[in-house]
């Protein structure tokens, strides 16, 4: 059971982005702030993991941020009945054949072990009981991502401290622990609900939360003792947001999709140049297929920006001013 948000002063958490909106500088504003950042060290190296914690911990005056990592991949089924070959001739140039399905899982949690932050989150599966037990023993906190009931119940089987329910509205790719499942549509609300009646750890509300309102909405959410906001900071000073994605979002009136056409696997995104028939028919490959074809990743039609539902409602600030903004509702209630 979490300590860390035991006492409900940590009450918002800004959600580990993989690809470089979540920094060191950006985790360390969120602490400075009284609340949570993490590192989204999924796709880093080990040693761009260490060296983001290195600085973080300058920055927060000790490491007090999160860590994110990816659980390993099976091999896609998909590949039982189509050849490497078959597929990129489907998939031309986003295809990648050589993979790492573990994502450095083992070496990456090491350093943790070894670095000993605040948390350590999973995304994509969960963390085994003997992982769990390892990470409490140096005092870190096992938080899992969970998109269904079921995956709650055995995050609190393997004795998780708490876990980050992510809904539909999230940004990003869905945390499904199997990646052909298709993802739950139900709104946060009615999935926080449905987890709650079944798990009694803590739960962390994730998904399109980028007001005041929908903030203190959720918070007031039973079981709900924090929120998880993600694309509330990607307009954040201190964000590693690049440049192109930052012209997207400050362009207002935007809609997102939740789809497999990014990456193969289901991930919500600013709508560009999504082909619907791709969206439909993409299967999932996840992690060998690339957002964008070779030489075209600087395209405006085949541009990546993952995004919530609550993009629109993004303040280009400090995080620190950010924080504020979000807090001001549940603070008046």
């Amino acid at each position: 059971m979490s300590h860390l948000l035991q006492d409900r002063t940590i009450t918002l958490i800004a959600a580990p982005m993989a690809g470089g909106p979540s920094t060191p500088q950006l985790a360390a504003a969120l602490w400075n702030a009284g609340h949570l950042g993490f590192l989204a060290a999924g796709r880093a190296s080990v040693e761009a993991l260490r060296e983001d914690m290195a600085t973080a911990a300058k920055l927060a005056g000790g490491l007090n941020v999160g860590v994110n990592l990816f659980a390993p991949h099976p091999r896609p089924r998909y590949l039982e009945t189509h050849s490497h070959e078959q597929c990129a001739a489907a998939l031309g140039s986003r295809w990648t054949s050589e993979v790492d399905y573990s994502f450095g899982w083992e070496e990456k949690f090491a350093a943790v072990l070894e670095a000993r932050p605040l948390v350590v989150s999973s995304m994509f599966g969960c963390f085994s009981a003997a992982e769990v037990q390892q990470a409490q023993e140096r005092g870190i906190e096992a938080w899992v991502t969970v998109t269904s009931p079921d995956e709650a119940r055995q995050a609190q089987l393997v004795g998780a401290d708490a876990v980050i329910v992510q809904a539909a509205s999230a940004g990003g790719h869905r945390g499904t622990w199997k990646q052909e499942d298709e993802p739950t549509t139900m709104s946060l609300p009615e999935l926080c609900a449905a987890v709650a009646a079944g798990c009694e750890l803590p739960l962390i509300a994730a998904g399109g939360l980028s007001t005041p309102e929908a903030v203190a909405d959720a918070l007031a959410l039973e079981g709900v003792v924090a929120v998880s906001c993600g694309t509330a900071f990607l307009l954040a000073e201190e964000a590693g947001t690049s440049e192109s994605n930052r012209a997207i979002l400050r362009e207002g009136q935007l809609r997102t999709a939740a789809t497999r056409a990014f990456t193969g696997r289901v991930a919500r995104g600013v709508i560009t140049g999504v082909d619907e028939h791709a969206a439909a028919t993409m299967p999932p490959v996840f992690p060998h297929l690339a957002p964008a074809p070779a030489g075209q990743k600087a395209s405006r039609a085949w541009a990546y920006c993952l995004a919530g539902e609550g993009v629109n409602d993004c303040l280009e600030a400090p995080a620190a001013e950010i924080v504020q903004q979000l807090t001001s509702a549940a603070s008046r209630r």
